[in-house]
């Protein structure tokens, strides 16, 4: 059976997704992937072209090739750092992880990403400040049969968004935006009164039509959301 680019793509897309070829990690040469493919190095070529364009993999003339620190995702969708704009209001950041568990998709999770019956998913509730008030509140639920590695990250000193940014690109977006009054639990973690008003953003991504993550993302009070083209 002949190996085709596709499927060379494929498998080391695969290492890539699975951690088993980490940000930052050489890859092997042209040459030396055509013989553990058993293909021709135009083939080898093509598919690590293809992988160059998708914004996962970096190449420089006489260092090699790397998967990329940060994937290209940007060029397509501009998924938001809360570090990022914190600092760069002036204000010093803070992360505080709440809450953490695996537990098996609730069914409105199951429906809304398209999830297998007996899903498992990383959930966490995160915390971010602004000079050392509450800036967000974070709810985010992982899919861990597309990340199996998720299950034991340690998120108690990264945010998840950094994570998630290292580990997988995204070629599917889904954003809504309401407004949601604050029931007891985000009154308390925004440090506000229950039923204020406040900005609610949902975020939903996939890859090859495989669900990645769901967040829900609860701004403080008198949030303004800026956007730039």
């Amino acid at each position: 059976m002949v190996t085709t680019y596709r499927d060379i793509k494929a498998d080391i897309l695969g290492k890539i997704t699975r951690g088993e070829w980490r940000p930052g990690s050489l890859i092997p040469s042209e040459l030396e992937l055509a013989e553990r493919y058993g293909s021709a190095r135009a083939t080898v070529n093509r598919a690590m072209r293809e992988l160059v364009e998708d914004g996962l993999i970096e190449r420089k003339r006489k260092a090699g090739s790397r998967v990329r620190l940060s994937p290209l995702r940007q060029a397509r969708f501009d998924i938001p750092v809360i570090q990022r704009e914190i600092e760069g209001q002036g204000a010093s950041y803070r992360y505080a992880l709440v809450h953490s568990e695996v537990v098996p998709a609730p069914d409105w999770l199951r429906a809304r990403l398209g999830l297998s019956d007996g899903a498992e998913v990383r959930h966490l509730v995160c915390l971010h400040f602004a000079a050392g008030a509450p800036y967000q509140h974070e709810d985010r639920w992982i899919n861990l049969g597309l990340l199996p590695q998720a299950r034991d990250a340690d998120f108690s000193a990264q945010a998840p968004t950094e994570w998630l940014m290292a580990q997988i690109p995204f070629s599917e977006v889904e954003i809504g935006i309401t407004a949601t009054a604050a029931d007891g639990d985000l009154a308390r973690h925004l440090d506000c009164a229950p039923g204020d008003p406040l900005l609610q953003v949902e975020r939903s991504t996939r890859w090859e039509e495989r669900a990645v993550t769901y967040v829900r993302l609860v701004h403080r009070l008198g949030y303004r959301m800026t956007t730039r083209y």
